[in-house]
């Protein structure tokens, strides 16, 4: 090993420094990023940032093997989320071994495919691939899959077109074909204070909030007794869903709320309309607003959308899935209710599949693990993959 070259190079020494870099999105990732490009570097590969707005954050991609169209691309996000007010048993930091098992913020979701990838890029470079394989490490996946747009835009300028993805969320190895989309609204009612004993002369920003979380479990109630079918019926549960899971406002139980925001989340159904959902609850909340307004002019409903993830479609012959149905050997149908950054790939022109190592069950959980089983499952993966490419 030339005596610069970063000594990480198995899958796990790779996953111990990702785990200590604290990449929760609220914080910047250029140490992460920093790392994973000196580490590429060292390896001869060249690699590329895609910053978001602020400069504080990047999405990273690279290319190894011949500059020709058809790459297979492993895609991985590095932000994780917080472990405020979560109580574990070892420093969520410091890649920690209990049982047969790894633990530390990010090691299944989703630092330990990132690892993998990584190692499979750099075992790459030193083989004589016949199709080139990519990866990018994204920012941002955890409030809102905000990456992938750009990053895509950018890697079609500068590289040739990779036709086949595989986001490596945690599936146990597993081969998923669809998932749900997202859409997620900040909403801010703004009411008017007076004495709720004259309330009728004021707004509760409280009360008019309560009337769209009611319209949200009235389309849920809705969509639960309509029979579903397609696509749907794969789903647990089998129907988009409506969800609001954090309210805030009021000053006292005597005065009528000025202010009240709450977050609104629809998890679609692959073959929903979005933009459709978006209308319908903008619709409703004019509505509401319009009859706030008719007691004070000055009241009103601000609705910011926070993010839109696309859900994941079944593809009729796609050349993702069958790849990792060919090195997995997995022929079993598996959709999944969270999103992923899947469906901005698949919106994007490319074969898509979810395929990597862990159990959803640990994500985001105090004490998150993945298994060393897992890990070298994935790391087999990884191997075979690259013959394929090589052959």
């Amino acid at each position: 090993m030339p005596k610069d070259m970063p000594p990480e190079t198995t899958p796990r020494d790779i996953l111990r420094r990702l785990v200590g870099f604290p990449t929760v999105s609220r914080d910047s990732n250029l140490d992460l990023i920093d790392w994973v490009e000196a580490w590429l570097a060292a390896r001869g590969i060249e690699s590329r940032r895609v910053h978001d707005d602020t400069g504080a954050k990047a999405s990273l991609y690279a290319h190894v093997g011949p500059m020709e169209p058809g790459a297979v691309l492993l895609s991985g996000h590095v932000d994780v989320v917080p472990v405020d007010g979560q109580d574990w048993a070892s420093d969520p930091w410091t890649l920690t071994e209990r049982d047969g098992r790894l633990y530390g913020r990010g090691t299944c979701d989703m630092k330990g495919f990132d690892a993998l990838a990584l190692w499979a890029m750099g075992e790459a470079a030193g083989r004589d691939l016949k199709r080139p394989l990519q990866i990018a490490l994204t920012r941002d996946e955890e409030i809102g899959l905000l990456a992938p747009p750009g990053l895509v835009a950018d890697m079609d300028e500068r590289l040739p077109r990779a036709d086949t993805v595989i986001v490596g969320e945690p599936t146990s190895m597993g081969v998923v074909t669809a998932h749900k989309g997202g859409l997620g609204f900040e909403v801010h009612v703004r009411g008017f204070e007076i004495h709720s004993s004259l309330m009728h002369r004021g707004v509760s920003a409280v009360m008019e909030a309560a009337r769209l979380i009611q319209w949200a479990n009235e389309r849920n109630e809705a969509l639960a007794a309509a029979e579903p079918g397609g696509v749907a019926a794969a789903f647990d549960p089998p129907r988009t869903t409506l969800h609001v899971g954090v309210v805030e406002g009021g000053t006292a139980h005597n005065i009528t709320a000025a202010s009240c925001r709450f977050g609104l989340t629809i998890r679609t159904l692959p073959d929903d309309d979005s933009d459709a959902w978006e209308a319908e609850f903008r619709a409703e909340c004019a509505r509401v607003e319009a009859a706030m307004q008719a007691v004070r002019p000055e009241a009103r409903i601000e609705v910011t959308r926070r993010f839109l993830g696309p859900g994941l479609s079944p593809e009729e012959g796609g050349a993702a899935e069958a790849l990792a149905r060919r090195i997995t050997g997995d022929n079993g149908t598996r959709v999944v209710s969270y999103g992923t950054e899947a469906g901005h790939f698949q919106a994007a022109g490319r074969s898509v599949a979810v395929c990597g190592p862990g159990s959803i069950d640990q994500a985001h959980q105090p004490d998150e693990f993945i298994e060393i089983e897992q890990l070298e499952k994935g790391q087999d993966f990884m191997r075979r993959l690259l013959d394929t490419l090589e052959a």
